[in-house]
């Protein structure tokens, strides 16, 4: 692929790795990359629309984007988590989690699926995770984490229909990368089967490689690291 290459979320540990990644390739003619953590033209805030708009207009500035990556994600934050049951519901805790995994998601989409090209292949692709797989729940809790990415996927779905009226070759999808040696993961990763938990550059990389193999019919859906369609 030519063109340039997006990675929001760069400053994190999957995302840092796939900046990191694609600019080792050298497939793409520019790699941006957009962080909360960063600052001047490279910040971004998912809670902030003005900030998403602003990363945009910057990008735009270059060559078209035929790769976008919002590689962003909220677990736990402080002494906050998953809900292990429904007393520990947090109606703020709760909006904060939807705003962070899929309300940010989409309104990148919407500043930023514009600036990929109307003909040829283009990939939009956001991590989500498979616990936002209402058929693959079996267990209960992580209410909001799951509900969230559980929202995600949908508005991956109905930004991928949309999206195929301006581009029949474009490509909407979301991505379950694993379990990932990660601050997000960390507190978590004790129960996590051995073989099972990847450092982010292998992440990365096995993304990278989904993504590669994908083609237009994959577009609106969910696939986990070895390229296997999740069910919603």
């Amino acid at each position: 692929m030519s063109g340039a290459a997006i990675v929001i979320g760069a400053s994190g540990g999957i995302g840092a790795a796939l900046e990191g990644a694609l600019i080792e390739e050298g497939a793409f003619d520019v790699v941006h990359g957009f962080a909360r953590s960063r600052v001047g033209p490279q910040h971004i805030d998912l809670t902030d629309e003005a900030s998403i708009a602003a990363a945009a207009r910057i990008a735009a500035t270059g060559p078209a984007p035929t790769l976008i990556i919002v590689a962003t994600g909220l677990l736990h934050d402080g002494e906050r988590g998953p809900e292990k049951a429904i007393k520990d519901l947090d109606p703020i805790w709760l909006a904060h989690t939807m705003a962070v995994n899929a309300i940010g998601p989409a309104i990148v989409a919407k500043h930023f699926l514009p600036l990929l090209p109307r003909a040829g292949r283009s990939v939009f692709a956001v991590l989500s995770a498979r616990i936002g797989s209402i058929t693959d729940n079996r267990l209960g809790g992580w209410y909001g984490y799951r509900a969230s990415k559980a929202a995600l996927n949908m508005f991956v779905r109905t930004l991928a229909i949309e999206d195929k009226r301006r581009n029949d070759r474009g490509i909407v999808v979301a991505l379950h990368p694993g379990t990932v040696d990660t601050a997000l993961s960390r507190p978590f990763r004790g129960t996590v089967q051995p073989g099972h938990l990847f450092d982010a550059e292998r992440a990365a990389l096995q993304l990278l490689d989904v993504i590669e193999a994908l083609r237009p019919p994959d577009s609106g859906k969910v696939f986990d690291y070895e390229g296997k369609e999740i069910a919603p």
